[in-house]
């Protein structure tokens, strides 16, 4: 009998590691990001994408993001030369601010099992192993932004990392805001990003 209750527990612990693979998103980090337009906040997922949260939460840590901006709005309308249509906003420090850190690999979403959801923040890069500090967050489901997606000619994707649990009104008010081509005009200023969790 004994031997068959240990076997049962087990089981059960096997299983509860198995469904749940790491921490739940209410024990994940959270950070506000706040601007000119309100307030955004964004769970980070250090258990599927550990290097590129670690990145992105250094930043914040460091303080490096207070005086930056949200300076890119892609929408329908402002794409005419690309086949493949993505709606996001793009944000990052200061860009006159010294300390940019060295780039960090890409980990693709193939990896991660990470997808380009409504709210996701992924970081901003041009080729593989390229990302630094910008990051963007999607407006509707970019599967286009995942591995295999075509809106990179290198299929690579993009990094997700994160998800806006509020503040999707905020991310729409910016992508809305005045633009020459994509680069908003003014940009919308990010007052700072602080962890909350």
């Amino acid at each position: 009998m004994r031997a068959r209750s240990l076997s049962l527990a087990a089981l059960a612990a096997f299983a509860v590691m198995t469904l749940v693979p790491g921490p739940a998103s209410g024990q994940l980090p959270r950070v506000r990001v706040s601007t000119s337009l309100g307030d955004i906040v964004v769970t980070v997922d250090t258990v599927h994408a550990p290097v590129t949260s670690t990145n992105f939460l250094g930043y914040v840590d460091a303080g490096m993001y207070a005086n930056g901006r949200f300076h890119r709005t892609v929408t329908p309308q402002n794409q005419p030369d690309n086949l493949v249509k993505i709606e996001v906003i793009q944000g990052g420090r200061d860009s006159a601010d010294a300390g940019e850190r060295a780039p960090i690999p890409l980990e693709r979403t193939s990896v991660t099992k990470l997808k380009h959801l409504n709210g996701t923040v992924s970081m901003a890069r041009g080729g593989p192993d390229t990302a630094t500090s910008d990051f963007f967050i999607c407006i509707g489901d970019q599967p286009a932004l995942d591995f295999g997606g075509k809106r990179n000619p290198d299929g690579q994707g993009f990094a997700a990392f994160g998800t806006v649990t509020s503040g999707m009104d905020v991310v729409r008010r910016i992508q809305q805001s005045p633009a020459q081509g994509q680069t908003l005009t003014p940009a919308i200023v990010i007052l700072s990003i602080k962890r909350v969790r």
